[in-house]
């Protein structure tokens, strides 16, 4: 290449500027066809809540986070008691010896009572995901923090359960179910232990994340799946369960094997399946990458949604879907363990762009059929994984992930009738509802860190709910239409309900 050619393209590419770039974005104008109804919704929007020590009593962030959730209204919430803190999630840390057991609740109770009385009305997934350590052989127990908020990363040990025919877990699990619903049981020594609590817990999820946990393979997880669900269901018989709950979706053997019935007792209802999913960047990307970066991973996740339903219509079409840890994890949560970490700064635009990636994914399984869409999470904090938080884990206020998910609970769910829309914009998703008492919306979630223009023909006279950078952590902002063109800012969710 002669150095004039090279000139020409070094200054074609120089005059490439971000700017330039901007003004060639596509109009961004909402075609929609009102008639034409696509399907009928059956997607719940919701989230997770993990135990973590600011969640006890007396914190500054109780008060808030529980009020958000109890004012939410969600259904299908999953609380997860799990294993980081062993003493808030194991309530039986010791072998049964000599007579004695060591059954305690007094730390577990008061987190978990409080979500209960929080969601008290709607349905909830409980989801007690660690077996009691001492269940499994492992050459020496295993020792585990006696302050119950101090983390620990290392009380999950041994592939092997002490007890094969897994009755041992499957009692301990029946038992948890009876302390909260039939006010107390009978330990393995006969002596009763009595709670006084009588809670309806529609749901049960059996264990978390069974490839990391204890690398549990297909054919074990649905062997101790079945026994947990037949001890379970003798306490509760209207209990519907939750399996697999996978934390990476890659091995569609789990998926193959779970799902078909010849590989179950007879009894055994196969009511959910679950996964997870968070998109993650590299340590070397820039806030202003991340944005490419995560709708990107989340455009392959949803493929992977589509070939796993592909599979559960196949095998058990009776059978829903709670993908029930939905968000964004930060390169620096990866690195949280390692001695000396400092977490530097979150920015605010962060929680904008990780909120307009869930309502983006939402919306995606809304299209697909997915039964519920859980974000994730309610608290994280500094060592456990802040990107993940709906609050500011100072005082519990919620964040834009929040009020993103208020936002899509308030406005849209199942029995909507999605109709069909023509997409003019490759960076602003939407998605349009006529509404179970005819109210017609449409959801527009930005892709980018930069305004758009909007033109929505029939919107004049309407109103425009949103969460953007404006709103930060105060709930979502509204404003009348006063034409049908609006704008949309960088990252922003919004929910335009026609007049």
């Amino acid at each position: 290449m002669n150095s004039s050619w090279r000139s020409l393209v070094f200054l074609a590419f120089a005059s490439v500027t971000p700017a330039s770039i901007r003004a060639q974005d596509p109009s961004a104008k909402a075609v929609i066809h009102w008639d034409k109804v696509v399907r009928v919704s059956q997607t719940t929007p919701t989230l997770q809540v993990v135990v973590n020590p600011p969640l006890g009593r007396g914190t500054p962030v109780h008060d808030q986070a529980y009020k958000a959730l109890h004012d939410l209204g969600a259904d299908y919430v999953r609380y997860v008691p799990w294993l980081p803190y062993p003493k808030l999630g194991v309530a039986e840390l010791e072998p049964p010896k000599d007579g004695r057991t060591s059954w305690d609740f007094s730390v577990i109770d008061p987190m978990t009572i409080d979500f209960l009385e929080a969601t008290k009305g709607h349905s909830v997934i409980l989801n007690f995901s660690t077996i009691p350590q001492w269940m499994y052989k492992t050459d020496k127990p295993v020792p585990y923090p006696a302050d119950p908020n101090q983390v620990t990363w290392e009380y999950e040990k041994g592939n092997e359960l002490r007890d094969p025919s897994m009755q041992e877990v499957a009692g301990y699990y029946a038992r948890l179910l009876a302390w909260y619903t039939q006010g107390g049981f009978t330990d393995e020594f006969g002596k009763r232990h009595e709670s006084g609590y009588h809670y309806a817990i529609p749901c049960w999820e059996v264990l978390n994340e069974i490839e990391f946990e204890h690398h549990i393979d297909a054919e074990t997880y649905t062997r101790l799946y079945d026994e947990v669900v037949l001890a379970m269901k003798k306490v509760q018989p209207d209990t519907k369960f939750v399996g697999l709950a996978l934390a990476m979706t890659v091995e569609p053997h789990y998926f193959e094997y779970f799902l078909d019935h010849k590989n179950h007792k007879p009894g055994v209802p196969l009511d959910f399946i679950s996964y997870h999913f968070y998109a993650v960047p590299t340590p070397d990307q820039t806030p202003e990458v991340e944005q490419f970066t995560y709708f990107d991973q989340a455009e392959g996740f949803l493929k992977t949604v589509r070939y796993v339903e592909a599979i559960r219509k196949r095998l058990s079409p009776e059978t829903k879907t709670t993908i029930d840890e939905l968000g964004v994890i930060s390169a620096d949560d990866i690195a949280q363990a390692e001695p000396g970490h400092v977490a530097p700064p979150i920015p605010d635009s962060y929680w904008n762009l990780a909120g307009s990636m869930y309502a983006y994914i939402f919306g995606e399984l809304t299209k697909i059929g997915i039964d519920v869409a859980g974000e994730s999470q309610l608290v994280g904090y500094p060592t456990q994984f802040p990107s993940v938080s709906m609050v500011d884990w100072n005082n519990g206020k919620p964040n834009a992930r929040f009020w993103v998910l208020k936002l899509l609970h308030d406005n849209m769910g199942p029995g909507d009738k999605l109709v069909e829309m023509e997409p003019r914009n490759p960076y602003v998703y939407s998605l349009a509802f006529v509404m179970r008492d005819g109210k017609r919306r449409v959801l527009l979630v930005n892709k980018r860190n930069r305004a758009f223009d909007l033109t929505i023909p029939g919107a004049r006279g309407g109103q425009m709910e949103y969460v953007d950078q404006t709103t930060g952590f105060e709930p979502p902002a509204t404003t009348k239409l006063a034409s049908d063109v609006t704008k949309l800012n960088g990252y922003s969710v919004a929910v335009v309900t026609f007049p």
